[in-house]
């Protein structure tokens, strides 16, 4: 039997989810910590998006000297690519090509980052070309 989809994530739950997926694990007082240093948001805010985080399936805790430690249930390596074909599917109407012109025309991406891209679309011709028969 398969398990059932995890729901989507809002921005500020995947921002949750980063933090834990950076520390490894993390109690609710280390994420709120965390977040803080980005913007300003309760404790208790923290507390309950975390609470439904495991609730939903994307974390879950253990008890270590009276302290909730929470995990994540999947990893970064697995929830990655399901997320950016989510994101694919819905708001470029299943066009990578437009993923990636919007990335590109953005001007968001460090000229490291676009020398990689770079490299991997060469491998990838290279790639395609030889798999021709």
């Amino acid at each position: 039997m398969t398990k059932p989809e995890l729901p989507t994530l809002s921005d500020a739950q995947l921002e949750i989810i980063n933090i834990v997926w950076d520390q490894g694990k993390a109690t609710v007082g280390q994420i709120w910590k965390a977040l803080t240093k980005r913007r300003p948001v309760s404790r208790n805010t923290v507390s309950t998006m975390v609470t439904r985080l495991e609730e939903k399936g994307w974390l879950r805790h253990r008890v270590v000297g009276g302290t909730f430690l929470y995990s994540a249930t999947h990893s970064r390596e697995k929830i990655l690519p399901r997320l950016v074909h989510r994101l694919v599917d819905t708001a470029f109407q299943g066009s990578a090509e437009g993923l990636v012109l919007t990335l590109l025309e953005g001007g968001r991406l460090s000229p490291d980052e676009a020398e990689r891209i770079k490299a991997m679309l060469e491998k990838a011709e290279i790639e395609t070309r030889e798999d021709k028969p």
